[in-house]
């Protein structure tokens, strides 16, 4: 009876796992079609997948983007959607503000040397501290709270690296400020591992508890990017 048990539960992983390819194959056509007609964006090199964003979560990053326009973006780490976000502001929004938070003064190094940003983003390094929450530690951008000050129109939160129990928990530690009337899209990615979903879980009870009305919606591919928005954003869990 264990055999059995055991041959049912790997058929359900294969199962899962190949639905959850065809949907990334999806997602990868959908993407490919939304940035049709865009060169600068067609031109870009991205290594999609892996430690960067998925398919799923590039395309609703530009559909944000794209419909939305937001003036200001915060994101948690360097990498690949750094590069499309900043191609995306010299090519369609010169007045956004980018301000992207990294722990690693090489990686940024090794960033610039392969990738000219924007005059419009800006990279802050802010090394990483272990911090605590309900007994966990978790790693930390170290004095982010003083670090930001003012509120943006779309958060990102991909970095720093993932941590065993409440991972990614700065943005949890910004939103305490979010007053009822602040305007915001949060993209969570990641979503799919435990660790970041009881972030996110948190993040969502922060919010409620500061009376600001949300929609969610989770983007499934081979990874999963929660997206969270207020009344003026609601539209983008729709896309």
């Amino acid at each position: 009876m264990k055999k059995i048990i055991r041959i049912i539960r790997e058929q359900i992983k294969l199962q899962r796992k190949s639905y959850l390819q065809l949907k990334e194959l999806e997602w990868a056509h959908i993407y490919h079609d939304s940035i049709r007609g865009k060169k600068a964006l067609e031109n870009l090199p991205l290594n999609i997948g892996r430690w960067a964003g998925n398919y799923a979560f590039f395309y609703v990053l530009h559909r944000i983007l794209s419909d939305f326009k937001p003036k200001s973006i915060l994101e948690f780490g360097l990498g690949e959607s750094t590069k499309f976000i900043s191609t995306f502001i010299d090519d369609t929004m010169i007045e956004c503000d980018h301000c992207i938070i990294e722990h690693n003064e090489e990686w940024k190094a090794l960033f610039n040397e392969k990738f000219s940003l924007s005059n419009q983003s800006e990279i802050k390094v802010l090394e990483l501290v272990e911090k605590s929450y309900k007994g966990f530690n978790y790693k930390s951008y170290n004095t982010i709270e003083n670090q930001i000050n003012k509120t943006f129109d779309l958060y990102i939160v991909d970095g720093p690296l993932g941590s065993p129990r409440y991972s990614r928990f700065d943005i949890v530690s910004l939103a305490k400020r979010f007053k009822q009337d602040d305007q915001f899209i949060i993209m969570f990615d990641d979503y799919e591992r435990h660790s970041e979903k009881e972030t996110a879980h948190e993040l969502i009870d922060v919010l409620e508890k500061n009376n600001i009305s949300i929609k969610t919606k989770e983007f499934i591919g081979n990874k999963s990017v929660l997206v969270i928005a207020t009344s003026k954003y609601k539209y983008v869990t729709s896309v």
